[in-house]
């Protein structure tokens, strides 16, 4: 039986390489509205008003466009605590004249999707709470992919809002609510994030895709084959994904997934607490101990 992560196992920041940071930077503060926290030289971070990293930025001139048929980021996803924030968010994109590329009520979530001007596939959503969340017959999350009713979310704007009122920045509270990658082949995706790390497979009824979260949550990683069948690595030659964080509640389930690690010969490396591994597509990892 595959192990299984700890049930308050959550993401952490993820990290991007990007040609233009001062571009990249400004979007994301002033369409996204995350908040800058740190810039030092070709790197930056910003996340949440009370100081929360969701989102590192790393400057390199050099790094080259990844071809759209390779593994590596397909969307990071940005969860907000509640149905007004998103009104919100579709406010600061309007506001910004930012074009949408979807959006999709999913049953157990509704979002709105984008990306960011060098490409990065962006997802902002909103949770239904979790008693409202579907099962399958055979105990699988029942997720959709229909129309999001965008009039009925603009309904829910907190009360006060005109047009005057400035954008805010996101809210505390604000998470990384998921990643989804690209990958080459599922069953060797389900082997690395389900059998190796412990993640859970929690929806497996998309062609092409495979959900997996701990603690019962819809879905911490997505996985698709979609445009990455067959297709070669993630490498850091490329701009996009670098590495995404991974927070485990302690430091003995760290452990007992550097154990896992070395059990499938996996290589990672220890540094300053955290261990580094690359998942079989290239996709960097970085595991963190909550306390």
């Amino acid at each position: 039986m595959p192990p299984s992560l700890p049930a308050a196992t959550t993401l952490g920041p993820i990290r991007l390489t990007v040609n233009d940071l001062a571009t990249e930077a400004a979007f994301y503060e002033q369409v996204i509205g995350l908040v800058p926290l740190r810039h030092d030289g070709d790197e930056a971070t910003l996340g949440t008003p009370d100081g929360t990293p969701l989102l590192e930025l790393v400057g390199r001139a050099d790094a080259e466009q990844r071809p759209r048929r390779s593994a590596g980021l397909f969307h990071l996803a940005i969860l907000l605590p509640t149905r007004a924030d998103l009104a919100l968010a579709l406010r600061r994109l309007a506001s910004a004249r930012y074009p949408l590329e979807g959006a999709s009520d999913h049953l157990v979530s509704e979002a709105l999707y984008l990306s960011d001007p060098e490409g990065n596939g962006i997802e902002i959503y909103r949770d239904r709470p979790r008693s409202e969340w579907g099962r399958e017959a055979d105990g699988q999350i029942r997720m959709a992919t229909l129309p999001l009713d965008l009039d009925s979310v603009i309904d829910d704007m907190p009360a006060g809002i005109d047009a005057s009122t400035p954008n805010a920045p996101v809210a505390d509270g604000t998470v990384l609510g998921h990643v989804h990658l690209q990958v080459s082949d599922l069953e060797q995706a389900e082997a690395f994030y389900n059998g190796v790390l412990g993640f859970d497979v929690v929806v497996r009824g998309y062609p092409g895709a495979l959900f997996v979260s701990a603690g019962g949550y819809h879905h911490h990683l997505g996985l698709n084959t979609w445009a990455s069948a067959g297709a070669p690595a993630n490498t850091p030659a490329t701009r996009g994904l670098d590495r995404f964080e991974v927070v485990l509640p302690d430091a003995a389930a760290l452990a007992d997934l550097r154990d896992r690690l070395d059990a499938a010969r996996t290589p990672a490396l220890e540094s300053d607490g955290a261990l580094f591994a690359t998942d079989p597509f290239g996709n960097g990892l970085r595991f963190v101990a909550a306390a």
